[in-house]
């Protein structure tokens, strides 16, 4: 093995331009593998710390029903002995906040039209540690210290041409079935990611949301975790935790039914690029190692004249192709490496996404599975292209090998 290792190093430097040209198709091709899963990794990573710090949290405890009908009757869904509950839930070690709201829907009127919104009635400062991704348009968050104060969001703002230190009217049915309003100042105007919560968002405090409601209830607890990694964790031991019963804990991913898709989409797009760079990668070997073979034909039909088996000179022609590949593996790793290092360095800056108002800087985040997997798909490119051509060397006469020299 020794003998066809350091055989196979020799004649790799026989031609040099055309080993050179083909290291360097893995080479880009590792490379490209890198970089191209660490942007689609901080997109992930980004697109999820954006949703949970500025709607769901990292995880939300209530009722059952509350997450599929809570907004339309709260009333229906509300948390017995919720105070037992928030302390139990405070004491994990993970949670760094936990956060009581209560949701509803109502109808908001500017003195001339209505417009149907989904408010939240929330404790302000805590949800303003949470909040990181909230980008005020004008005036200020909402804070515990405000009466009868609204936070909404820009298209709620634009709909009803509103802005921060007008006044406005919310309509809602109580729990009982009654009408009941609320007059508020509009302290501020946010802006999320997505166009589609802004479009029907607003914030008052819990305590104007339970008088409105005329109840003292509590939906549903807001988890803030110290990091999202904890998220499974956390969630796995409240569910075995919690008192047989209809509530429940859902993590972010599973309140965030959009980015479950976006993740789908993109895994599929870059499963795309990976398939597109190994057949790249496959066909660039061929076409060398198939000039290298009809070059060298006389040489191996002298090695199987000596005696050596078919499988000596296939063994030899992988050993190549396996150390070529091996090689380009690990400069296309470095190269990646540094390209990243110097990326996320300055970042990228990205247009806002689909359906979303801001911008974000793009960066490549790292992680050696993705690492190890990109530089094994540009080595096992390489040996596998040159399967085919060893074995159809083998299947040429020995004479008519000797000939190829002539």
């Amino acid at each position: 093995m020794q003998d066809l290792t350091r055989l196979g190093f020799r004649n790799l430097l026989r031609n040099r331009i055309r080993t050179a040209i083909t290291l360097a198709v893995v080479t880009f091709g590792v490379c490209g593998l890198i970089l191209s899963g660490g942007f689609i990794r901080d997109i992930f990573v980004q697109l999820g710390e954006a949703l949970i710090h500025s709607q769901s949290g990292h995880a939300q405890v209530g009722r059952e029903a509350l997450f599929s009908f809570g907004s339309r009757s709260p009333e229906r869904y509300l948390l017995e002995k919720p105070e037992a509950l928030r302390s139990y839930l405070a004491e994990q070690p993970e949670v760094k906040n936990v956060m009581a709201r209560i949701t509803f829907s109502g109808l908001l009127n500017n003195g001339k039209t209505d417009y149907p919104v989904i408010v939240d009635g929330v404790e302000a400062d805590r949800e303003n540690e949470l909040g990181t991704f909230l980008h005020l348009v004008s005036g200020r968050m909402l804070t515990d210290k405000d009466q009868y104060g609204a936070v909404i969001g820009e298209g709620v703002a634009n709909a009803l041409r509103l802005k921060a230190g007008d006044q406005a009217t919310l309509l809602v049915n109580t729990i009982d079935g009654a009408m009941n309003t609320l007059d508020v100042e509009i302290v501020g105007v946010f802006q999320s990611f997505s166009k589609d919560f802004d479009a029907r968002a607003m914030r008052i405090a819990l305590p104007d949301a339970q008088s409105l409601l005329v109840t003292d209830g509590i939906g549903k607890y807001v988890l803030e975790l110290h990091r999202t990694d904890q998220t499974t964790a956390l969630v796995q031991r409240v569910r075995a935790n919690l008192p047989a019963g209809d509530v429940v804990v859902r993590d972010w991913e599973e309140l965030n039914d959009f980015y479950g898709k976006a993740v789908e989409l993109y895994q599929q797009q870059f499963g795309f690029l990976k398939a597109t760079i190994l057949l790249m990668v496959c066909l660039s070997v061929i076409n060398t190692v198939n000039m290298s073979l009809a070059e060298r034909s006389w040489e191996f039909g002298t090695m199987r004249a000596l005696g050596n088996r078919n499988r000596t000179v296939i063994g030899l022609i992988l050993t190549e192709s396996f150390v070529l590949g091996l090689a380009g593996a690990l400069i296309g790793t470095l190269l990646g490496l540094l390209l990243a290092a110097v990326i996320s360095g300055i970042g990228i800056p990205m247009p806002p996404p689909p359906n979303a108002n801001l911008g974000y800087d793009a960066y490549i985040r790292i992680e050696t599975s993705d690492v190890l997997e990109s530089a094994l798909i540009g080595t096992c490119a390489t040996l596998i292209a040159a399967i085919y051509p060893a074995w159809r060397t083998t299947r040429l006469s020995i004479i008519d090998a000797l000939r190829a020299r002539e």
